[in-house]
């Protein structure tokens, strides 16, 4: 009964996310530039799987060809706002 109320995976997923944070905030420290980059793109990958499995529930649905376009385009608006920030500000159109 207890277990039906509990939201065990929901409790594990929120303290992986706040472990998965913290490692982010302790490879700021002290590290080479390398191993910082490695770090942080690791942990944002494993932080975003995480969020997308256990909070968004992304792999429950038969429809697997629309969770694929969903993620593909999500990732699509991503680059276009990285890059459109970058050509923005690098090259002084912001004014």
């Amino acid at each position: 009964m207890l277990k039906q109320l509990f939201p065990i995976k929901h409790v594990v997923g929120y303290v992986a996310s706040l472990g998965l944070t913290a490692l982010a905030l302790v490879a700021l420290m002290d590290l080479p530039e390398a191993v910082k980059m490695a770090i942080l793109v690791v942990t944002a990958i494993l932080q975003a799987t995480l969020q997308l499995v256990l909070f968004m529930h992304i792999g429950e649905s038969d429809d697997k060809r629309s969770l694929y376009i969903n993620i593909f385009f999500a990732v699509f608006v991503a680059l276009v706002t990285i890059f459109g920030s970058l050509f923005i500000f690098v090259w002084g159109w912001y004014a």
